[in-house]
């Protein structure tokens, strides 16, 4: 999103996740002690804006805040943290709407903060179904386990199963295997479930899942995030056949890509 595009007549814009570094110009927001709704939010805008101002409160996952104009004034949708308003608001989201070069970049970075401030109220995103850990050649629930009790002391609490149907594009390299964070969930991909590929392997690939629980991504640069950290490389390392099994894949990885070119089941990519 371009925070800088002069609005004009039939113009949309949005404010949408990835968010913006912090701004220091606009003050922390805080709540009013008495009651306020988008109904207040409403009639500021309209003093503040001096044109017919609409709310309306939603709850999706993605877009915080967006706006249009139309013939007679704006249609304004905000995401329910924003209700009640912090006091601030109504002047930002003004300065946002129709003020220029810093000061409407100050008042996004304002909007940015809070959002970041308050992602805790973001409804998140329903759980996939559960993957199965039952597949031709292994079941990868018996293997998990096993890793867990030996190396996490049975801390790890995350569902195992193989990954789903591929698409059958051309590839040069396959995702072994994907932790999803919010679901706790470990994929691990299909193109290992066959007879060739050794155990220990497999077994490298599931430790390598599981240590991502307990090393989570960090900050990085931006909006960014560092994955394979360095206590997580750290922690990858304590596996005693991490160095054979990256060996194995390197140098059988046309063979595993023949795997999933033949129509093998592949995982699916999730953010």
């Amino acid at each position: 999103m371009n925070i800088g595009t002069s609005l004009r007549l039939g113009y949309q814009t949005q404010l949408s996740l990835p968010l913006l570094p912090r701004a220091d110009r606009f003050p922390a927001a805080r709540t009013a002690p008495e009651p306020r709704s988008s109904d207040t939010l409403g009639s500021e805008l309209r003093q503040r804006l001096g044109v017919p101002v609409r709310i309306d409160v939603h709850d999706n996952r993605s877009t915080m805040v967006s706006y249009r104009r139309n013939g007679e004034g704006f249609v304004i949708r905000v995401h329910r943290m924003f209700i009640p308003p912090p006091f601030e608001f109504a002047e930002t989201l003004a300065a946002f709407l129709i003020g220029r070069g810093r000061r409407r970049a100050d008042a996004g970075r304002w909007l940015d903060r809070y959002i970041r401030d308050h992602r805790h109220a973001i409804r998140p995103s329903p759980a996939p179904p559960a993957p199965s850990s039952q597949g031709q050649t292994r079941d990868l629930k018996p293997i998990f386990d096993a890793l867990n009790q030996r190396y996490f002391g049975g801390a790890i609490d995350a569902e195992i199963g193989w990954g789903r149907a591929p698409s059958k594009h051309r590839r040069r390299s396959i995702k072994m295997g994907v932790y999803l964070h919010d679901h706790r969930h470990i994929r691990i991909h299909p193109a290992l479930d066959r007879p060739e590929v050794p155990d220990y392997l497999v077994e490298f690939v599931v430790y390598h899942e599981m240590c991502h629980q307990v090393c989570p991504p960090e900050p990085g640069a931006g909006s960014r995030k560092r994955i394979h950290t360095r206590a997580f490389r750290d922690r990858e390392r304590l596996h005693p056949e991490r160095e054979r099994a990256l060996s194995w894949e390197k140098k059988h990885l046309r063979l595993l890509l023949r795997a999933v070119a033949a129509g093998d089941r592949e995982i699916r990519d999730y953010p």
